[in-house]
């Protein structure tokens, strides 16, 4: 079930607020998490009914490997959590992984549904059970624990969270009320207009492109749009879902972590990572790349620890060498950055005239890298990437030079055949792209926007009613009528971290 639909918005969740508050009411906290506990596994079914077992069997597993680790009578716990880390592996290497391995060694592929969400209900786990046997964790209870990783907003595409962090939350904060409700609703208005309005029309104009890179060589200008607006569709789609997430959540009450905080707007790829999945970041900084030994190591030794974590985040994200290579790609681009920081005296790293040259470095790398992210194929990636570079393949369409007068190899060679992207998906791609990095690049992002995280948790002061509210009310509204013609208008599309 798609947040984007008028089912969810209009059906599933009311109904999910109204039981949940009903139960929280006559049968205290625990009941409240067990409605929400099954409200989230009937939104979890609509996807494919049988991937339910799959997720309360990890449950369970998670759960027994955590009771053990946290039994003071339990002797050998480290062969009982390394039991605990190899049955969340072996399970998304059988699910993500298998077809992967076994057409690399010149087999057949089988038919393998991949269940909803695995790689990041998989990894949450991975870390709970990570920190009880650290002792991070204390006493757990199981419908305290089921609540934690079955919360529909973050069950799908996160933002992967922290057992103790939510779990405080759910005891501290845990209720459905009509100011969460209005807050939260703020912030997924936000999220809807991102993936309806900007992310799926966008997607529709570049989708043929990169199908085409498959198999024919592409034009200079559709190259560039491909990855322009691959660049902006990823990020509306992804921190669309994350605000919806968030919105959510606060309806609830539980305020999730943030995911995005404008990583388009980084001069280094060190700060790019700082700001883009963030959840993720810090999984593979907490529990991957500090095990390894972080930067407390021979200055080798850390680089490669770098290409390892970056190589194996590329890996988890999809079953195949481009994702490979694009974790490879940004393990390369920090290896670099550190040399870069470690080298260069301070008064050119800091100076603001250079930002916008580091800034262009940055974007325009992350740019090449979603291509092999984005392309179907290592052959299609390569492909848009030396059409970005091939002015003389140049080609707008006709109708330019019709309404210009400018005759074909004028100006720069530039011919005005048509053979390239099509008048009406270039008139769109370019107000999309204009329109878009306005937002990315000068507007606030939706923490700031809003600022309703910070009235949820207590850490703004209380004030009244004032021409903010209106103004944010307004805002709101216009951002929902936007979206109301994607909501009731063409047929859904998935969000793109729905594949990983």
């Amino acid at each position: 079930m798609l947040f984007t639909t008028p089912q969810f918005i209009f059906l599933f969740l009311p109904i999910c607020l109204i039981f949940v508050g009903l139960a929280i009411r006559f049968t205290g906290m625990k009941g409240g998490f067990i409605a929400l506990s099954l409200s989230s596994i009937v939104f979890y079914a609509q996807w494919h009914l049988p991937d339910v077992l799959v997720i309360l069997s990890s449950i369970a597993v998670n759960f027994t490997v955590a009771y053990l680790l946290s039994s003071p009578k339990t002797k050998h716990r480290f062969p009982i959590l390394f039991f605990g880390v190899a049955v969340n592996i072996l399970a998304l290497i059988y699910y993500k992984y298998t077809n992967f391995i076994l057409t690399n060694f010149g087999y057949s592929a089988i038919n393998i549904i991949l269940p909803l969400g695995i790689s990041f209900f998989t990894f949450q786990q991975i870390a709970f059970i990570v920190d009880i046997y650290r002792g991070d964790v204390g006493k757990i209870v199981f419908s305290n624990y089921a609540v934690t990783v079955l919360f529909f907003p973050h069950l799908i595409a996160g933002p992967l969270i922290h057992y103790k962090a939510i779990m405080d939350q759910f005891e501290r904060n845990f209720s459905v009320k009509l100011t969460n409700i209005v807050y939260g609703f703020s912030i997924f208005t936000v999220g809807l207009a991102k993936k309806l309005a900007i992310a799926d029309p966008i997607a529709i104009i570049i989708n043929p492109i990169f199908q085409k890179s498959q198999v024919a060589p592409l034009e200079f200008f559709s190259a560039w749009a491909a990855s322009l607006g691959y660049t902006a569709q990823l990020y509306f789609d992804f921190s669309g879902y994350s605000d919806m997430a968030i919105g959510i959540g606060l309806m609830f009450g539980i305020v999730l972590p943030m995911n995005f905080n404008s990583p388009y707007r980084s001069t280094s790829i060190i700060e790019f990572w700082r700001r883009w999945h963030i959840t993720l970041s810090l999984f593979l900084r907490d529990y991957l790349y500090i095990p390894l030994g972080g930067n407390r190591v021979p200055q080798v030794r850390w680089y490669t620890n770098l290409l390892i974590v970056m190589a194996i985040g590329g890996f988890w994200h999809g079953a195949g060498w481009n994702f490979i290579i694009w974790g490879g790609l940004h393990g390369i681009y920090l290896v670099t950055n550190h040399i870069w920081r470690r080298n260069i005296p301070n008064k050119f790293r800091e100076n603001y005239i250079l930002h916008p040259i580091y800034w262009a470095i940055t974007f325009f790398s992350v740019i090449f890298a979603w291509d092999f992210f984005r392309a179907p194929t290592i052959h299609s990636a390569i492909n848009i990437i030396k059409y970005m570079f091939c002015i003389r393949n140049a080609s707008l369409p006709g109708e330019i030079g019709l309404f210009t007068h400018i005759k074909n190899g004028h100006p720069f060679g530039i011919l005005y055949t048509g053979t390239g992207i099509t008048f009406p998906n270039l008139c769109s791609i370019l107000v999309y792209l204009i329109f878009g990095y306005a937002i990315i690049l000068m507007c606030p992002n939706s923490e700031k926007l809003t600022g309703v995280r910070s009235k949820i948790i207590g850490a703004a002061p209380p004030h009244t009613f004032g021409l903010r509210d209106v103004a944010q009310a307004m805002l709101v509204g216009a951002l929902l009528w936007i979206a109301a013609f994607g909501v009731f208008g063409a047929a859904p599309s998935e969000f793109l971290y729905f594949q990983f």
